[in-house]
Order: C-alpha cells, then structure tokens, then sequence
C-alpha cells in the first residue's frame, strides 16, 4: 500500500490551513482558495497538487450545495451550459498550443480585465439609478405642482414593451462571454473561480444566491473533471491518502464559512468577493 505522502510538520499545517481555506471559499468567501492553490502548489508536485486539491473541492462543495441547496438560480445555471462546454474546448486546444508560463499569464491578463469590466459596469449601473430617482422625483414634485394633472399620464410611465426583451438578449450575451471564459479557463488553470464570482456578481446575487448558484456549478464541474484527472494521474492513492487526513479541516472551513456568511453584509460580501480575485489575478500573473 502506497503511504501518504512525507511531510514536515510545517507542511502539514500549511496544508491543513489550506483545506480549512478550500471550505470557507465554498460557504462563505469565493477565491479564498486562490491562497490554498498557491500553498498546495508550493508543497506537492503540481500533477499531485492540482489531483490533491480537486478532491477536497469536491468535498467543500458537497457542504455548499447541502448548506445552499434551496438558493441556486437554475436559470442562470442552463444559460452557461452550452457556453462552459464551448470554453472547455478553446481550453484544451489552448493547452496543446501553450506552455505553463503563457496559460498563467493569459488567464491573469483575463481575470483582470474581467474585474475592470465588472467594476465599471457597477458603477455604471449606480450613477444611472441615482440619475432615475433623481428625475422621478423631479417628475413627482412637478405633478403636485400642476393643477389638475393627471398622475397616470406622467411621463415616463408607461413601460417599453421591448425592455424585457432587450434585457433577455443582455442576458444570454453576458451568460455567453462569462461561461465561455469560466470554462476556458477552469480547463487551462482551475481558475474558473474568479470569473464566475465576477458573473455571479454581475448578475446582482444575494449573498444566498451567489453562493448556491456557485455550489452547483462548480460541482457538476469538478465531478466532470474528476474521471479525467485519475486518467492521466493527477489522483492516487498516496493522494487520497493525504486528503483523507486534511478532509476534517474543510468540513471545519465550510462550517466556519457558515458563520460568517450569517455575519456578512451584502457589501461587505461583495467588496471580499472583487478584492480575492484580484489575489487570484495577481498569483496568476506573477
């Protein structure tokens, strides 16, 4: 039988921290696992690590989908289907064609330039609200003014009959663009958290709904990948050796995780969500 891997003493802590890490990104903090990535990478061989660190994924992910079950947007969910599936293929022709440095570097470059898009749009979206509120009031005060006006004639009233439709189109355009990049880039880098996390947000989820839309995604994701990496080696037995000692230290992260969504404001929970990916951006790059 083979044995678990040797480790310092050190390691294995750094390890255990990683795991608890692994469970809080799944119930509470999206991309806190960039960090555990990185650590995991740092101490294990990359085929070993990037094996090792999908199995307790999928076990931080049984925890979110049993702790959000009732909270996913199912909608969303069929939307990027059809598009994570066209992403996994650029993905994999991308990996025939690059080497570790570039596929590092493209993703970084992607999952910035996703951050800038998200944070633009957002603020967009807030001077527009402000702007509508301003002017319905300002058509509101003009209404008590006119004597004798008729209120259900105001302007601005009546609703376009082409805004559902239009925001249906905006909708499958942004499912498009968010799920093609998620499963580019889980394909070439197990780095389709950040993105999603800036879709999710994108989307205007609450907190709940983030993260159970988010629990099974990347569920049916990492099982998917799952029979592959045991083809090609990335899973063995001194790896499920090693993972059966840390699995303990994800069900404390995911019930840690637990407790401090039940603490966390929604724009708390969303300046967590931009500030971790940047760190992902940033390990990704450098």
């Amino acid at each position: 039988m083979a044995p678990v891997p040797e480790l310092t003493a050190i390691a294995w802590v750094l390890l255990g921290i990683s795991a608890v890490l692994v469970g809080i990104s799944k119930t509470a903090l999206p991309g806190a696992n960039t960090i555990s990535i990185a650590i995991f990478a740092a101490l294990l061989p990359a085929r070993e690590s990037t094996g090792a660190l999908l199995l307790l994924l999928i076990v931080a992910d049984a925890f979110a989908i049993w702790t959000y079950r009732k909270h996913a947007d199912w909608a969303v969910l069929r939307r990027l289907v059809p598009t994570v599936l066209a992403g996994l293929v650029l993905g994999a022709v991308f990996l025939a064609l690059a080497d570790d440095a570039e596929v590092r570097r493209v993703i970084g470059v992607i999952l910035l330039l996703v951050i800038g898009i998200t944070i633009w749009r957002r603020q967009a979206e807030r001077r527009r609200d402000v702007r509508a509120a301003h002017e319905a009031a300002a058509r509101e005060a003009d209404a008590h003014e006119a004597a004798g006006a008729d209120r259900t004639t105001a302007p601005g009233s009546q609703p376009s009959s082409h805004a559902p439709v239009a925001g249906r189109a905006a909708q499958h355009v942004q499912a498009g663009i968010y799920g093609t990049l998620g499963g580019f880039t889980t394909m070439v880098a197990n780095a389709a958290g950040p993105v999603m996390s800036m879709y999710f947000l994108a989307s205007k989820f609450s907190v709940k709904t983030f993260l159970g839309t988010a629990a099974w995604f990347f569920a049916v994701v990492n099982l998917v990948k799952l029979p592959f990496s045991v083809g090609i080696g990335l899973i063995t037995v001194p790896t499920l050796l090693m993972d059966l000692v840390l699995v303990p230290t994800v069900v404390l992260g995911a019930f840690v995780g637990r407790w401090l969504v039940a603490r966390m404001n929604q724009a708390l929970f969303e300046r967590l969500v931009i500030a971790l990916t940047i760190v992902g951006a940033g390990y990704l790059l450098f």
